[in-house]
């Protein structure tokens, strides 16, 4: 008998559809004629999907009773009686109740394709057993009920049921998820925006590789050879050498711009165990790369550039990296290398990146002048093919009994000057045409061993060869020239390119630039030094390098003035006049670099001053307003009681009193909040951690609010926090009074908390009229009151100086709109080590 096929609908959260998804998938085979069942399907009173069981055949559950309550699970027995072609099995990670024929959903589901039934069913990406770990950081609860990855991925089909946390959360406070008692803990706890958007990037991470998966599986099935960037691998190419560790790093920085992206390394040895690399750099690179959630491979071929291409392509790779080569100029003469090679045959497909590193050059000089640009070892080979070459090539035709003719002897002394000017240059192919014309003269012209010529044939024959000799050195040598000058200025204006475009970027770090000068020109060290006048002293505005930077220009290898008052020193060699240049362009741009950042700095400075400005602007409208109001209330009923001509009452009096005590309240309260922001504006805000309770803090900060305008749920499992009791006490007075004074009468500021993973939130709810995201930021800024605040409520500091304590506790304060309308204050707070307290003897609800 076949096996069934599995069908799964995979979704990141509870609610996003993957039941009501797998029941419209039974009706649409229902549709079709298909013998299709409900297995057991758990709709938690959700109406849209009990409705969407109305027409399936439903198998009758098993009952159950476990330590005195009745369970229902699903009958194995019966559907396998049934028989059905397609059954529906809802919640795969589903642990069933004691007694039941297995212990797990997914084992009943496995017996059900052992009997050549189609099973279609659902899970959550919590519940998958490797990302238990992952889910438990995000959302803070841990998911008990798990199903082996392997049980997914052996599905025979996969379909992800997606949806944007924002129109998740909506789905929920409309009540189509969870009934009203739980929307307002659930949205504040794992429902909560940053919570939905980490669980729905892994399900479609997951989701990618099983796609991944069944691509390499095609493709292997096909025999395609070609690379289809579906996404980034990225393979480098490893030697053994000390670069492969720069090569990983600079691949996993390539790899962490792109979501997805896989490393693979790899060591390509050769099939005769012949192998310059090291076993332990190996093992620590082989090390380096699995940190760095790469994998490492080790190859065998011959011909390293087509292994490297057969396994990048083989792998699906869509880029290569490699170090540049580490030989020597003079073994480029067995080949291109593997960098050259590899490049030329990767194709469109392949991107190939050349790596610089330390073993290649300590620097990226230019270009030296003249014809130092050959190089010794060149210039050494050219003098011995342009004189040892011709006294060689004459001892071989006069001991070889061959007569080739003078044209033809001519010919090969015109190769060895053609040679020797490509080596060395004009002098030795010039040493080479007056050898070769001598010798030519001597031994092959007529009369032999006289350095007389007889036929004047000979003669032009010997001054054409000494002609075409000179002109052919002088043509080569030209073109050496000429391409050591292309290269030297396409070096300059590179660097001339990257002068310009940091300066079109605005780019202002002056250690940046110094550093770019030093390795540009392979220095010790570069300095920016600079005086106030000729006779004062020199400073040194920047440096770079790990030698120790001159004091004076003077004492430095290179000197490169910058104006009458400036100069950038360079140690390390005595640089060529050719370069300076460019040394003076970098010169002038550090000049304007250092100009930026203390323009930039007195920028700051100016801005901090303005704002300064704002406040005490700010500070005088409200002594002269908002303060001024309590005060002139509290002399109006102090002037009215010690007046002579008016007999109060018992109750005249004490209203007048209570209208003293509340003016009083509200100079206190303006003016702690004056000197809190104070505080806060000069930094000498100083908290003292503790661990304490939350009970013991939050509900004395509701003191200065009406009876009844809030209500407080702090549970009594909750952790304790490390904040300063006097500023928390503080932060929260301020976030429950703004509360109540925009809440609609009747309708009290919930105030709760939860713990989420190692951080405790304290919740502040209104009903309000809100916030628009626009002006969320906004509020928290010191002198500010949104909408028709009225005067004399306040100076607009409250929530400013809570977000300060909170900030200054390690914590945050941030504004989120209420579901149904209104604004939430969410106060986060770092949870103290240690167990959460147990205390029965405190209420969990407490009603102010």
């Amino acid at each position: 008998m076949a096996r069934g096929k599995l069908r799964i609908y995979l979704g990141a959260a509870p609610g996003v559809g993957k039941t009501y998804a797998m029941l419209s998938e039974a009706h649409r085979r229902v549709e079709r004629g298909t013998d299709c069942v409900v297995g057991v399907v758990e709709h938690h009173d959700r109406p849209r999907t009990e409705v969407m069981l109305h027409g399936l055949e439903e198998i009758a559950r098993r009952r159950l009773e476990h330590r005195g309550t009745a369970f229902t699970e699903m009958d194995v027995d019966a559907v396998l009686e049934r028989a059905p072609a397609v059954a529906l099995v809802d919640e795969l990670a589903h642990t069933n109740v004691p007694g039941s024929r297995n212990a797990k959903r997914w084992q009943d589901v496995e017996e059900l394709l052992a009997a050549g039934i189609d099973v279609v069913s659902t899970v959550n990406i919590q519940h998958l057993e490797s990302l238990g770990d992952v889910v438990e950081s995000i959302t803070g609860v841990r998911q008990r009920e798990t199903v082996p990855d392997e049980v997914v991925r052996r599905a025979d089909q996969i379909e992800l049921v997606d949806m944007s946390p924002q129109a998740l959360r909506r789905r929920m406070a409309h009540g189509n998820i969870y009934k009203p008692d739980r929307i307002d803990a659930s949205l504040s706890n794992y429902f909560r925006p940053g919570n939905l958007t980490a669980l729905r990037e892994l399900a479609l991470l997951w989701v990618a590789d099983r796609v991944d998966e069944y691509l390499q599986q095609y493709r292997g099935e096909h025999n395609i050879r070609s690379t289809w960037q579906a996404r980034e691998r990225i393979v480098v190419g490893l030697t053994g050498g000390p670069e492969g560790r720069t090569l990983i790093r600079r691949a996993s920085r390539m790899a962490a711009k792109g979501s997805g992206s896989e490393i693979l390394a790899v060591y390509i040895a050769r099939s005769d165990g012949l192998t310059a690399a090291s076993p332990k750099e190996l093992t620590v690179q082989r090390t380096l790369v699995e940190d760095l959630g790469g994998t490492f491979h080790h190859v065998i071929g011959d011909d390293i550039p087509s292994a490297l291409l057969d396994f990048a392509r083989g792998v699906n790779a869509t880029q290569i990296v490699l170090g540049s080569s580490r030989r020597k100029t003079w073994q480029y003469v067995f080949g291109p290398g593997v960098g050259a090679t590899v490049a030329r045959d990767s194709g469109p497909d392949l991107d190939v990146h050349i790596v610089t590193h330390g073993e290649v050059a300590k620097g990226r000089g230019l270009p030296v002048a003249r014809g130092g640009f050959l190089g010794r070892a060149r210039i050494i080979w050219g003098w011995l093919v342009g004189v040892a070459g011709p006294v060689l090539l004459t001892l071989l035709l006069t001991h070889v009994d061959a007569d080739l003719g003078l044209a033809n002897d001519m010919l090969l002394f015109l190769t060895l000057t053609v040679a020797s000017a490509l080596l060395g240059g004009l002098f030795p192919a010039l040493a080479s045409a007056a050898a070769g014309s001598l010798l030519l003269n001597y031994y092959f012209t007529q009369p032999v061993h006289l350095w007389t010529v007889s036929d004047n044939k000979n003669i032009v024959a010997i001054a054409v060869f000494v002609g075409v000799a000179v002109s052919v050195a002088s043509v080569v040598d030209l073109a050496a020239r000429r391409t050591h000058q292309a290269a030297r200025l396409r070096a300059e204006s590179e660097i001339l390119s990257f002068l310009a475009g940091s300066v079109l970027r605005g780019e202002t770090s002056l250690d940046a630039l110094l550093e770019r000068v030093r390795e540009t020109f392979a220095m010790d060290s570069v300095a920016l030094l600079e005086r106030a006048g000729d006779t004062d002293p020199w400073t040194c505005a920047g440096s770079a390098g790990d030698g120790r930077p001159s004091a004076r220009p003077e004492d430095a290898d290179v000197e490169v003035p910058v104006g009458d008052h400036m100069a950038l020193a360079l140690t390390g060699r005595v640089l060529p006049a050719a370069d300076r240049r460019v040394l003076a362009a970098f010169a002038a741009q550090a000049a304007v670099v250092l100009d930026r950042q203390r323009l930039q700095s007195e920028a700051d400075r100016a801005r901090a001053l303005a704002e300064g400005n704002r406040i005490r602007t700010a500070l005088l409208a409200a002594v002269s307003h908002d303060l001024r109001t309590p005060l002139a209330g509290i002399k109006a009923a102090v002037s009215s009681l010690r007046s002579d001509d008016v007999e109060w009452s018992d109750e005249d009096e004490a209203e007048l009193l209570a209208g003293i005590e509340d003016g009083a309240d509200r100079l206190e309260h303006l003016v702690g909040n004056l000197l809190d922001m104070s505080r806060l504006q000069t930094g000498t805000v100083t908290p003292l951690i503790r661990e304490i309770d939350l009970d013991e803090v939050v509900p004395m900060a509701l003191g200065g609010v009406p009876d009844g305008s809030a209500e407080l749920d702090v549970p009594e499992t909750l952790p304790m926090v490390a904040v300063d009791k006097g500023l928390l006490e503080r932060a929260v007075a301020n976030v429950v009074e703004n509360a109540v004074k925009y809440a609609p009468a009747g309708q009290p500021v919930k105030v709760s908390a939860s713990a989420l993973g190692e951080r405790v939130e304290v919740r502040v709810v209104d009903r309000g009229p809100g916030v628009p995201d626009t002006a969320k930021d906004r509020i928290f800024a010191p002198f500010q009151r949104y909408g028709d605040a009225p005067r004399g409520s306040g100076v607009g500091l409250g929530l400013a100086v809570a977000r300060g304590f909170a900030e200054a506790m390690g914590g945050t304060l941030t504004a989120e709109d209420t579901p149904g309308g209104g604004l939430t204050m969410v106060l986060t707070l770092r949870a103290a080590a240690g167990p959460p307290p147990v205390r029965p003897d405190l209420s969990a609800r407490v009603t102010s």
